[in-house]
């Protein structure tokens, strides 16, 4: 009896080792693995763990305050719209519109790109315009079609009225004397874009972890290499780092938007745009500086056929949109909530619908 039931185990056990063998070889990824060229990885660095600035020195008090200002609404002229309402940043930085409704509802022509780890952008805006997110986050404050303040004067004088936030100015910035300026909202709010950053897999996968990408994610990033994306989309932020022609190999069907041009007035800088990172950007659609296209499949077919001259079939598209979803990281969720916000007086000015 003790050798039958010796028998009938080890036989029980034969059988599950043989399964467990079938099993492996009717997966054709579990015994697979992918390669990725060092020399291609050395193209990319992990994100930082904040974004410093040497013009711009990041401190508690600074931060705290430009928290307050990203959630301000009576920055703008009828009360109604902050940097978040564009720029939403429980939704990875974007509002998913094409164009943000302002001021009365007017709209610009250009997307609102996400503000997560684009403070270690070479430069602001599609056109370049900014050189920092300091002298960015002004710019829509006094743009009439965005959120429409009359004046930086308004500003100030909002922002006075309120002795929390006159308060809160001066522990910001303790050095100066008349410390509620136009110029240090801007210092304020860049201070609290700086630490607005998104580690993903894709960095833990940079930093030695390669358990942190699946075998699709490898063969993604390699197809990405193979088109060549790479000659724009690299570093930290897998982009951000220079402009480029709009329709470099084959010319962009609509030409509306000059890009760059509009600022510099030279013909050399006619469709050229800030290229975009790729951080995050299975979450901060629709794409390029119109929101004109909805997916992402279809965003990385038109790149590889306007900007590489190359027809990518639905395979190598798909197998490239499987990596780029690991690019997509950790919105931190603890500093972003919005703060509560000092209660207007009496000499507060009131909100304008005109």
């Amino acid at each position: 009896m003790k050798r039958l039931l010796m028998l009938v185990c080890t036989t029980v056990a034969i059988f599950l080792l043989v399964l467990a063998g079938c099993r492996t070889d009717a997966d054709p990824h579990a015994r697979e693995t992918v390669e990725i060229n060092p020399v291609s990885l050395s193209l990319f660095r992990p994100l930082p763990a904040v974004i410093p600035s040497d013009d711009n020195p990041l401190t508690d008090d600074k931060v705290a305050l430009g928290r307050m200002l990203y959630y301000e609404t009576r920055l703008s002229r009828n009360h109604d719209i902050s940097c978040n309402s564009c720029h939403m940043l429980d939704k990875y930085g974007v509002d998913g519109q094409p164009t943000s409704p302002g001021h009365k509802g007017l709209r610009g022509d250009r997307n609102s790109p996400t503000v997560y780890n684009a403070a270690g952008h070479f430069v602001q805006f599609w056109d370049g315009r900014a050189g920092t997110v300091e002298e960015q986050a002004k710019g829509p404050v006094t743009n009439p079609v965005e959120m429409a303040m009359p004046s930086e004067e308004r500003v100030v004088a909002t922002l006075k009225s309120m002795p929390e936030y006159v308060e809160a100015f001066k522990k910001a910035f303790p050095d100066e004397r008349d410390p509620v300026t136009f110029e240090n909202v801007g210092r304020a709010i860049g201070a609290f874009e700086r630490k607005l950053v998104t580690p993903a897999r894709w960095d833990k996968f940079l930093q030695g972890d390669h358990s942190a990408l699946t075998s699709d994610e490898k063969k993604g990033f390699n197809h990405f290499v193979d088109a060549g994306c790479p000659a724009c989309h690299a570093g930290e932020y897998v982009g951000g780092n220079l402009f480029h022609k709009l329709g470099a190999v084959k010319p962009w069907p609509d030409t509306t938007d000059t890009g760059r041009a509009k600022v510099t007035n030279q013909e050399a800088d006619r469709m050229m745009f800030k290229v975009p990172g790729l951080r995050n950007i299975e979450k901060t659609g629709p794409y390029y500086h119109d929101g004109g296209i909805g997916t992402l499949e279809e965003a990385v077919s038109r790149m590889a056929e306007y900007q590489l001259g190359k027809t990518l079939d639905r395979e190598e598209v798909q197998s490239i949109v499987i990596w780029l979803k690991s690019l997509t990281g950790e919105i931190p969720g603890e500093y972003i909530k919005a703060p509560p916000l000092p209660k207007s007086t009496s000499r507060t000015p009131k909100p304008e619908k005109s």
